[in-house]
């Protein structure tokens, strides 16, 4: 017998991590997808507050009340009816994540991913005893999946199929009518659909499109105040769903994964929900001006195509240079002071692409496409 559980022995470091961890300070960083904005001062000044005043023991496992009533009450829009029965605070998106698959996936269950991905998806289906199954979203289809090839892969083992859009690497984003097909499949399938949204107040064109609200119940929502509202750091998330039944078995299970989360944080997001509510439209904003400069900056490259991704804080341009793969290309760019992601970090299908998060300033954004550019004109004569 080994020392080590085949759980922990087949998951590996993520490839963004591995280029993060190479890569010195004086670098220009295109890497993490982590907002270089602080949270609003409210939210700061209840998070002391809260503290001085005794918020610092436990809370019910599914989180504060009024904060979950709160939060219920934000996807009215999308959804009436919703209370907080509906809600379950999380320790981060992250945590949400691994609760989803491990209430709704049993040993030999069939999942259906999307690919490219966020690394963090196959390991915790594995975590939980299932098989990952991916999907692709492709660059000629703007990274949305097609129902077509969903359907070549769910077999009677599939129990679930998580989308996430916007999307984590690649910015893509649904209408309505690409939205309705993905519900279809899965309504056909009765498949449980588990949708990371936590990009959702980081959409620039157009409204948000979720599935919540969308008229099927098996539908669970991750979602996460780290974007958001640049509470990286913070790790407060959430999971919501009109699915009484799945948000009892999903409460049960937070509680033997963190028993509840952050009591003073919670008061202070409930603060920064009810008098800061309109802070992501104003990061929003300035991650727009962003993305319009680094998309036209690099479709002026040499070998370079990008699409426009109507969400999220990333570009997944394709990036051509013969006789390089993307883990070489973005080991060349950092030997030249820019630190981004090779696209195979993300999965197979990511290969031949780049993945640069536009979380810094616009002076910064100029100054390393620049050094791309450079980089590139080298590479390709």
């Amino acid at each position: 017998m080994g020392d080590f559980s085949e759980r922990a022995l087949g998951i590996q470091p993520t490839g963004v991590r591995k280029m993060f961890d190479l890569a010195g300070d004086d670098v220009i960083s295109f890497g993490l997808g982590e907002p270089d904005f602080q949270p609003p001062p409210i939210a700061i000044e209840a998070f002391h507050q809260a503290m001085l005043d005794g918020k610092n023991k436990y809370t019910t496992t599914a989180g504060l009340p009024a904060l979950r009533t709160k939060i219920a009450e934000s996807w009215a829009s999308y959804q009436s009816g919703l209370d907080e029965s509906n809600v379950c605070i999380t320790m981060s998106g992250t945590n949400a994540l691994l609760n989803l698959f491990l209430t709704l996936v049993n040993p030999g269950d069939n999942v259906l991913l999307p690919e490219p991905y966020f690394p963090l998806y196959g390991p915790d289906v594995s975590i939980a005893g299932g098989t990952a199954t991916y999907y692709p979203c492709q660059f000629e289809n703007e990274f949305i999946p097609l129902v077509s090839d969903l359907e070549a892969r769910v077999d009677e083992r599939t129990v679930a199929i998580l989308y996430n859009f916007p999307s984590n690497p690649t910015g893509g984003t649904l209408d309505l009518q690409q939205r309705d097909e993905l519900l279809a499949f899965a309504k056909k399938h009765n498949l449980w659909i588990i949708s990371d949204e936590v990009y959702d107040r980081i959409v620039f064109d157009g409204p948000h499109v979720s599935f919540m609200g969308a008229g099927y119940d098996r539908v669970l929502v991750v979602n996460s105040f780290s974007k958001t509202f640049a509470m990286t750091g913070w790790r407060m998330g959430y999971i919501i769903s009109e699915h009484a039944e799945a948000m009892q078995q999903v409460i049960k299970m937070q509680y033997y994964i963190a028993a509840c989360s952050n009591d003073a944080m919670q008061h202070a997001i409930l603060a920064t929900m009810e008098h800061a509510s309109d802070y992501p439209d104003h990061i929003a904003a300035e991650f727009k001006a962003r993305r319009d400069l680094i998309v036209s900056r690099l479709n002026a490259m040499k070998g370079v195509e990008c699409h426009k991704p109507q969400g999220a804080i990333y570009v997944f341009p394709k990036v051509t240079v013969p006789g390089m793969d993307s883990q070489a290309l973005a080991m060349a760019l950092l030997k030249d002071g820019v630190l981004c992601s090779p696209g195979s970090a993300f999965g197979p299908s990511g290969e031949g692409h780049l993945r640069f998060a536009y979380t810094i300033s616009q002076e910064d954004i100029s100054r390393g496409m620049d050094k791309v550019e450079a980089t590139l004109n080298r590479l390709l004569g």
